[in-house]
């Protein structure tokens, strides 16, 4: 099984990880013919038992055509399946944007019943981290797994190496070494408290095993702040109002 890096120190995730990252969820697709549905991507349940925080590249291409259809997809969770509202997607990017560059690759979107049993990850708080080069260690989340790692799901301890500055969305890309594989998108990458800063958008070079490299070889995660976190507050905020009136 391949790595990013030739330091691979990933492991299976355990019933005591579950419990420190309790929105971790899955997204599954339907891919095949046979319409058997497939894992997609990692998926958070955040700030609410009705709402999930993903990739947008998992529904829309680099050049923002549609890929693949709500519709076509449910998220997992605590062992239970749980269907979308497909109107009720919203991603980061304009609506007439041309690119989906990592600092958009986000979407929202309702799930029709809320879940059961389990926690929604509390709601992320705009990370303290200053822009720059620095040594941020950090713990990658993916439920999901990857398609090169032999384990259904991994976490590692690895560290953010530089923060980009903001985009006019306010939201930064963080440069990472931490071993990602296909499939390990939307990856969750945690503080050493076990808070939410960053979700994981793509890697360079995926599985070349070749040293971490700041401008030729990282992995790129775009953090839980400006326009993506004023989304999700805004989304919370509707679910718990109309719960009050249900």
């Amino acid at each position: 099984m391949a790595a990013l890096y030739p330091r691979d120190g990933r492991r299976d995730l355990t019933g005591a990880d579950i419990a420190r990252y309790p929105g971790a969820g899955v997204l599954f697709c339907h891919r095949r013919p046979d319409g058997v549905p497939q894992k997609a991507a990692a998926a958070w349940l955040i700030g609410s038992p009705r709402l999930v925080v993903l990739n947008a590249h998992n529904f829309r291409n680099r050049r923002m055509e549609v890929m693949r259809e709500v519709e076509d997809c449910f998220f997992q969770i605590g062992g239970r399946n749980y269907s979308f509202v497909p109107s009720s997607l919203r991603l980061g990017a304009a609506s007439d944007a041309k690119a989906l560059h990592i600092t958009d690759d986000w979407a929202l979107i309702d799930l029709a019943e809320p879940v059961l049993g389990v926690p929604p990850q509390p709601m992320p708080e705009p990370p303290a981290l200053a822009t720059g080069i620095a040594e941020i260690p950090v713990v990658m989340v993916s439920p999901g797994g990857h398609e090169n790692y032999r384990g259904p799901s991994s976490t590692e301890t690895c560290s953010i190496q530089q923060i980009d500055p903001p985009t006019e969305d306010d939201i930064r890309r963080a440069r990472h070494n931490c071993n990602d594989g296909f499939g390990g998108s939307g990856s969750g990458l945690f503080d050493l408290s076990d808070r939410l800063v960053a979700m994981q958008s793509a890697s360079l070079s995926m599985n070349s095993r070749r040293p971490f490299d700041l401008e030729f070889h990282y992995g790129s995660a775009l953090l839980f702040e400006g326009a993506l976190l004023e989304a999700i507050r805004k989304a919370v905020g509707a679910e718990s109002a109309a719960s009050k009136t249900r």
